[in-house]
């Protein structure tokens, strides 16, 4: 065998002629994986070769409805829009009409966790995307037609009539139901509590003040929180945890202590098995037992909700869940 053939070195695609294969310019190249199909260009180039990594370039759509926001002077008071889309996916429209969504979920793509959503996640129409933190079932922030994406964002971020402050933490790293799925991290010499935890298992909660409401998305958070977490989130009227029957991230026992810490007004439920959205393979199970073990709770009959700040006020830890009820278009 020719000894240049023997040494390999990647293709130099620029125009010129090239020494892995004599006579093949970039042109003729592009000619021929054209002629033999994507797989066929891809091995041409080797494993090392890129690949596109995002899609939102590929959205319908444009920014208009951020730039007339942005040029608003004033903003109408209001009702604020809770959509929810299952699992911890959850929308909120402000009164003046700027949207933010947080956790659109996917399945793994490494398949090492198994089938776990039904579908993929809808292209929803919405100005900002944020994400919680890293795993599968929070992160699939190309999907969502939006303007902006803030992965994981630490800090203010002040947009239209929204404000919405991350505050940096840690995910539940002991698995307190039948599942102890975080076990899986030691069987690869991964330790999933801080301080040596993965950055996977980073973790960022969000207030988000609207319409004279604070709403805390509490992610998959750890139930014993930071020094000084708890005097920066303040005041919290509704109050979003990730509670199912098998107690995947949070206990009922940790669940109703953080209720009881935090004194919302109101509570929706989350990271649950929808019959709308999500399989059985998750291991998750529905939040029934624990909403109707509560004082007062209300079984929404839709995907939607709006709230006026008054009426949150008179709220005492009303439990609004959305059972199996979330949009899916």
């Amino acid at each position: 065998m020719d000894e240049k053939r023997n040494n390999l070195k990647p293709a130099r695609l620029d125009g010129r002629r090239d020494d892995l294969a004599p006579g093949l310019s970039r042109r003729s190249f592009f000619r021929a994986a054209g002629a033999a199909g994507v797989g066929s260009a891809a091995s041409l180039l080797g494993s090392a070769s890129a690949q596109a990594q995002s899609t939102d370039w590929l959205q319908p759509g444009n920014n208009n409805h951020v730039i007339g926001l942005q040029n608003a002077g004033t903003f109408p008071d209001g009702e604020v829009k809770i959509d929810f889309y299952g699992h911890c996916a959850i929308k909120i429209t402000s009164p003046g009409g700027a949207s933010v969504l947080f956790d659109p979920w996917r399945d793994d793509p490494s398949g090492a966790w198994g089938l776990w959503f039904k579908q993929k996640f809808p292209e929803t129409l919405v100005d900002i995307t944020m994400s919680t933190h890293t795993h599968f079932d929070h992160d699939a922030i190309d999907r969502p037609q939006s303007t902006m994406v803030l992965d994981r964002m630490a800090g203010t971020f002040e947009f239209a009539d929204l404000r919405i402050t991350g505050y940096a933490d840690k995910h539940a790293c002991v698995a307190p139901g039948w599942y102890p799925w975080t076990d899986a991290l030691a069987e690869f010499g991964v330790d999933a509590c801080p301080p040596n935890n993965p950055g996977h298992m980073d973790m960022v909660t969000y207030v988000v003040e609207t319409g004279g409401i604070r709403t805390l998305i509490w992610g998959d958070n750890r139930p014993d929180p930071a020094d000084g977490f708890w005097e920066a989130v303040g005041r919290i009227d509704v109050l979003t945890l990730p509670v199912d029957g098998s107690e995947h991230i949070l206990s009922y026992d940790q669940a109703n202590a953080l209720v009881a810490r935090i004194q919302p007004k109101a509570v929706i439920p989350t990271h649950y098995l929808s019959e709308a959205t999500t399989y059985t393979l998750s291991t998750l199970q529905p939040a029934d037992a624990w909403v109707q073990e509560q004082k007062s709770f209300s079984m929404l009959e839709g995907a939607s909700l709006t709230l006026a700040a008054a009426d949150v006020q008179g709220m005492d830890k009303e439990f609004l869940y959305f059972g199996h009820n979330a949009l899916t278009e």
